[in-house]
């Protein structure tokens, strides 16, 4: 048994304890949490909080080679340019580097569970032998109606890849730029056949430009790559995506779907997702959206609606690091009002609800492995982050 204690502990599903501590079993197993009386020789006592390990809600850890190549700023339209122009720009020996490097790193630092995005097998076995936890989404992309089934024959074979490996694994749409209406009802299909989508909903206004009215940058870069757009809408991006859901399976959907970014998200694009998806987690990824469109989601409007939110760190092509601790202070910059003990929640919890692991993952309750972490240099005062907060793994 090992019983940890910090100057607050966070069991994410009831108020921080001060001076709290929780007992452990040597499986990792919760037995038990409260608050100190006296401390005594077998107590582990650090200055900090104590907080369960995180889900970090959206990777693409095979881009970790990526790291300081590209330029901030551009919109969604200059990120395509540069993701195709550089995606391919290191050898498989150094790719597989970055990523070991950057998968130990978010371990290390706490994160206990990862919705990984996949456009090879190149991470699957690193992921397999890891000590997290991961859901792989084999992403897929496709402009031109009569490629979508070829592209989906080898989306399946890296699934199969992924299962050989034991991962759990499904394939996955990407968003609603980037393929036909054919490939995106296909996918879908495939994701809610599995129980589980991770789909990028309205990370830019070009986006939402887009498919709503055919104008802007995105467009004008499809149409000058000579490439496929779908019929515009009218209405925000988010519409089509559940267009094309209603043609392969009737509302309601109880599959976890996540949506992320989410960037440009308006109440009513909030409202006509929750009114049909009752498994939704709206995940965001604060500093990949500064980077790309020094923009973040209206996270005060998602909370006023009531839905989930979660939290990821997307990749390092659009990010400077895969931090989880530097997103909560990403938000507490933006929306100070916001409590850290929301924040927690969302990346420890809500995480894990949405990838189907909160009977086990997400709080410190009795019989569940969530593992511990510390982190640092907290202004009890404000219950905050500081600058100078950082986490690491205890259990």
């Amino acid at each position: 048994m090992r019983r940890i204690s910090a100057n607050y502990i966070f069991p994410i599903t009831s108020d921080p304890i001060r001076n709290g501590y929780v007992d452990f079993a040597d499986d990792g197993t919760v037995t038990g949490i409260g608050q100190m009386s006296g401390e005594t020789g077998s107590t582990e006592f650090y200055n900090g909080i104590l907080v369960p390990g995180f889900t970090n809600a959206h990777c693409h850890i095979e881009l970790s080679h990526l790291e300081g190549k590209f330029r901030e700023a551009t919109g969604m339209s200059g990120f395509i340019d540069q993701i195709n122009a550089l995606r391919e720009s290191a050898p498989a020996e150094e790719r597989q580097k970055a990523m070991r490097l950057q998968f130990e790193k978010l371990y290390a630092e706490g994160v206990s569970a990862m919705a990984d995005i996949s456009n090879c097998d190149e991470s699957f076995a690193m992921k397999s032998e890891g000590p997290l936890y991961t859901r792989t989404f084999v992403e897929v992309f496709g402009s031109e109606p009569e490629d979508a089934p070829a592209v989906i024959a080898d989306a399946r074979k890296l699934v199969e890849k992924a299962a050989a490996a034991g991962l759990d694994a499904a394939i996955t749409p990407h968003s609603p730029y980037t393929m036909s209406p054919d490939l995106l009802r296909m996918a879908s299909a495939e994701g809610l056949n599995a129980g589980f989508i991770s789909y990028h909903n309205q990370e830019s206004q070009e986006e939402d430009d887009m498919i709503g009215f055919h104008r802007g940058p995105l467009y004008e870069n499809y149409v000058n790559r000579h490439l496929s757009v779908a019929p515009a809408t009218g209405k925000p991006a988010v519409f089509h995506f559940l267009d094309q859901l209603l043609k392969v399976h009737p509302a309601p959907f109880d599959e976890h779907i996540l949506l992320i970014h989410n960037t440009v998200a308006r109440e009513d694009s909030i409202r006509a997702a929750e009114s049909v998806l009752h498994n939704c987690t709206w995940v965001t990824c604060p500093l990949s959206n500064i980077f790309i469109h020094r923009a973040m989601a209206d996270l005060p409007l998602l909370m006023s609606m009531g839905v989930r939110i979660a939290v990821g760190t997307d990749s390092l092509s659009s990010n400077h690091v895969l931090s989880m601790v530097e997103e909560f202070k990403c938000i507490h910059s933006h929306y100070p009002q916001i409590p850290l003990q929301t924040v927690l929640t969302w990346a420890c919890l809500n995480g894990a609800a949405a990838l189907g692991k909160d009977s086990v993952l997400g709080s410190f309750e009795p019989g569940k492995r969530p593992g511990a972490v510390l982190i640092d240099a907290v202004d009890f005062g404000s219950m905050q982050l500081t600058p100078e907060s950082t986490s690491r793994r205890l259990l």
